[in-house]
């Protein structure tokens, strides 16, 4: 018995030394692995975190398979992560997919991307979490270069969420998190919507939830109802928003970028570039377009000129809400862009299509779809922005907003700038085939944003005025400019006797130039700098391919102006002026309703005034005006060339005609016995009296015909002159002369004055004194001068690239500048002019010069009369 016993004890010794032996060369092997690879961690062998397992997950919920396997019990919502997938970087695209009333006529509705962001996961099974960073990718260096070390601690990521580990899969081949918090508005990491929008706040997690989610091979959409309280000068109210979460797998290697070029406007991602070669950082700007490419046994036949369809084309799905007979404009919109890519080497390269049942997954908020969505809303634009890869400028997926009320623009543009020459133009309501037409024109527009294509407010330069009153001319060109991205309009320049058919905007030379410098497809990278590089400069000096950037309200470059046509402003505005009188004359005829009020004349009425006014900022925009040109080295081009001195003279003499001379045909006539000029508001219609509108409009011009800014332009102008060529340029002194003398003319000759010329007196008189005390306040006035910009014609898109336009600072210490004496001096010949004839004219006339004598003296510190 005792032997069997230490035989037994025996084999239990051996049993446990080889057990200990075992563990020994496990640890052995973990450290070692420990020890070539830092960055991996120790793995738990057991299969539950937080005391979950995976299969009890599975069991009690439901799994939705993809990129994420995405795991729902009741209403806990998991992410199931593949350790490949750990690293990797993700784009989170963030929209509106349902707005409420309250919001609804801010601009805000469905379909609206409002923040995007680059994320990474990463995997800590020490701390048992998972960490979410994020970083702005537009910097980069040489792997091998020495810099880059200090590039990746100086442009680091950073944190913006954290999860615990719940539990692995049973290969341990995935981790499991629950993510509710960033959906269910909880936390902002994901998605901080109301800050966004401009709603401050956070959501109310109580009455927030995670509405639906769906997963697909490279993203997942996941759809939530968020609420929170909102006060808009009212009681506060509960606002609950739909937002729709994408996340997108992005390549691992991103596009080839394409470097961008001021001479040619797309919007661009900006990208700094270090490197130890370098004696400084370079800054570029990669344009945003989408990866069109041929596919691989089609590369010779491309690279030969031959037409061939593109590896993935560029597909626009169609709103299921549009109303039936505006789809077809809106595909046919698109599809004229086909010309435009065929010059770029590819065919059948862009496709519009309603979704069918063979769109089995469609859905408007995944990013997977490109769609041009129907906004409800009494807004009246549309617009066409694009979700694009920051690392590389690719664009991923774009959404047109298409607001309902954009037909009302439509409208009026086409009643007040063709109604003179089109009957079809008249009505209170088109034919639907007539408005298809405008519809197909905005659609066109949009897309073009969506290719990646900024706004060129410098194309309709390039016609001259004349050959739009050609026939053959705009029936040959196919439109008002040779871009549609231009603000070119409608033809208000052909006359009823030109019986010019064209007049519609359309896909121009410039567009087909700038798709075909943007997406042509180049295999070897010299070869295609150098391609692009020539195809610039064979059209540089050609105005059918000049680019001009979209400026603020103020243009500084008149060749680059939103809503005129043709290369002489004053001239395109006189022809406008005709027919807009054409416009007014038959406008009570024109908007007849038998038993309805007046309302559709009331707005066309301030339509017309609207125009009006657009022309007199043509026309202002030449004096003190810069032809700024995109010059590179070699061009021989000048960058900065004034506008000459004879084209703004004829600036002065149109404003002093048209706008410092009220027009009575359009202020005083028939249609005030029926209505005012009336704008339509959230509170209803709201009305006009013609004189206070004609005041408030003249001010506002004077007040910009006067700016600092225009004036110390004209001075410079003289500093550039030679000395035998002062006569050449046009001074501020004479700009004040010529207006004193128009102004006061019935002044200088002993007249009494009308009502209207002492209103004009009195607006110039204003604008010299406000704007000379505003030179010496400590900062600029916060309140605008200028009448309210809703008095003018409507524009489409919310697209501001004029952010990216150059701008000429001439703001500082304007107080010791030439302006001051000018204007002082200018309020001092009028003072002596008036006191000379305080005594002349009829009650009113005298009255008046004792008010203006009273303004000036007081403006200059003189209190002797």
């Amino acid at each position: 018995m005792r032997e069997k016993a230490l035989l037994r004890n025996l084999k239990n010794i051996i049993l446990l030394v080889m057990i200990l032996s075992t563990a020994t060369v496990v640890s052995q092997k973990k450290n070692k692995k420990n020890k070539e690879d830092k960055t991996e961690q120790v793995k738990d062998t057991t299969k539950t975190f937080k005391g979950k397992k995976y299969s009890d997950l599975i069991k009690k919920g439901t799994i939705k398979k993809g990129l994420f396997n995405i795991i729902q019990v009741k209403t806990d919502v998991y992410f199931e992560i593949q350790d490949s997938l750990f690293k990797r970087e993700f784009l989170v695209v963030n929209k509106l997919s349902q707005v409420p009333y309250e919001i609804n006529d801010r601009g805000l509705n469905k379909g609206m991307n409002y923040e995007n962001k680059i994320i990474s996961f990463y995997k800590d099974t020490i701390a048992k979490k998972v960490w979410v960073k994020t970083y702005q990718p537009k910097v980069s260096s040489p792997k091998k270069d020495a810099i880059t070390a200090s590039v990746n601690d100086n442009f680091s990521e950073s944190i913006i969420e954290v999860f615990d580990i719940e539990t692995k899969n049973n290969d341990s081949t995935s981790i499991v998190i629950k993510v509710n918090k960033i959906f269910d508005g909880k936390q902002k990491s994901f998605n901080d919507v109301f800050n966004n929008i401009g709603l401050s706040g956070s959501a109310k997690s109580d009455l927030s939830y995670i509405e639906g989610l769906k997963s697909f091979p490279k993203n997942i959409v996941v759809k939530s109802q968020l609420t929170t309280s909102f006060s808009d000068g009212g009681p506060t109210v509960p606002i609950t928003l739909g937002v729709t979460t994408n996340i997108i797998l992005l390549d691992k290697t991103p596009m080839k970028p394409r470097f961008s070029d001021k001479r040619i406007g797309y919007f661009t991602e900006e990208h700094w570039y270090f490197a130890d070669e370098q004696q400084a950082m370079l800054e570029k700007e990669l344009i945003t377009r989408w990866r069109l490419e041929p596919k691989k046994e089609d590369e010779e036949r491309y690279l030969k000129g031959e037409l061939v369809e593109p590896k993935k084309p560029i597909v626009y799905y169609i709103d299921p809400s549009t109303p039936k007979q505006w789809r077809k404009y809106i595909i046919d919109g698109v599809h004229d862009w086909q010309a435009a890519f065929e010059k770029a080497g590819f065919k059948n390269a862009i496709i519009a299509k309603e979704p069918t049942e063979q769109d089995l997954d469609f859905d408007i908020d995944d990013v997977r779809y490109s769609v041009i969505t129907y906004a409800a809303s009494p807004k009246s634009n549309a617009m066409g922005p694009s979700v694009v890869d920051p690392r590389s400028g690719e664009i991923i997926e774009s959404d047109i907003i298409w607001w309902h009320n954009v037909m009302t623009s439509l409208q009026s543009w086409m009643r007040i700038q063709t109604g003179a020459i089109d009957p079809k133009a008249r009505g209170n309501k088109f034919s639907d085939e007539h408005m298809g037409e405008a519809i197909r024109f905005v659609s066109s527009h949009e897309v073009g944003h969506t290719f990646g294509l900024k706004h060129n407010m410098g194309a309709s330069f390039a016609y001259s005025v004349e050959s739009l009153r050609s026939k053959e001319f705009t029936a040959k060109m196919g439109g008002t400019a040779p871009s549609i991205m231009d603000y070119a309009r409608y033809n208000y320049i052909a006359q009823p006797e030109d019986h010019v058919e064209a007049i519609t905007p359309k896909i121009g030379e410039y567009d087909k130039y700038a798709i075909d410098w943007g997406y042509r497809w180049y295999a070897d990278e010299t070869e295609e700098r150098n391609a692009l590089k020539a195809l610039i400069t064979k059209h540089q000096n050609d105005p059918i391919y000049f680019y001009g950037e979209q400026q603020s309200m103020e243009a500084l470059d008149p060749r680059s102006q939103s809503e005129d046509l043709g290369d002489d402003a004053m001239k395109a505005s006189e022809y406008g002026l005709k027919n807009l009188k054409r416009v007014v004359n038959n406008m009570l005829e024109w908007t007849y309703d038998k038993d309805a009020s007046y309302y559709e004349t009331g707005k066309l009425y301030i339509g017309a005034i609207g125009q009006w006014n657009l022309y007199n900022y043509h026309v202002l925009a030449n004096l003190g005006g810069v032809y700024l040109n995109a010059t590179v080295h070699g061009d021989n081009k000048p960058s900065y060339v004034a506008v000459p001195a004879s084209i703004q003279k004829r600036a002065v003499s149109y404003l002093l005609k048209n706008t410092l001379t009220i027009p009575d045909w359009l202020f005083f006539n028939s249609i005030l016995d029926k209505t005012n000029p009336l704008k339509d508001s959230p509170v209803g219609p709201f009305e006009y009296t013609p004189y206070t509108l004609a005041r408030e409009l003249q001010y506002g011009v004077l007040y910009s015909m006067l700016g600092d800014d225009r004036l110390l332009r004209i001075t410079e102008n003289e500093l550039y002159q030679r000395n035998d060529a002062k006569e050449t340029v046009f001074t501020v002194t004479q700009l004040f002369k010529t207006l004193r003398q128009s102004i006061f003319a019935s002044t200088i000759q002993n007249k009494s004055l009308t009502i209207l010329e002492r209103m004009t007196q009195k607006n110039y008189v204003d604008v010299l004194i406000v704007s000379t005390n505003k030179l010496f306040e400590k900062t600029d006035p916060k309140n605008s001068i200028l009448m309210n910009e809703n008095l003018n014609m409507p524009h489409l898109c919310d697209l501001d690239d004029s952010k990216m336009a150059r701008n000429i600072n001439q703001s500082f210490l304007k107080r010791v500048t030439e302006v001051t004496s000018d204007k002082k001096g200018e309020l001092n010949q009028i003072l002596i002019l008036l006191k000379s004839k305080r005594n002349i004219g009829n009650q009113e006339t005298k009255n008046h010069y004792f008010d203006l004598i009273q303004r000036i003296q007081k403006a200059l510190n003189n209190t002797t009369l």
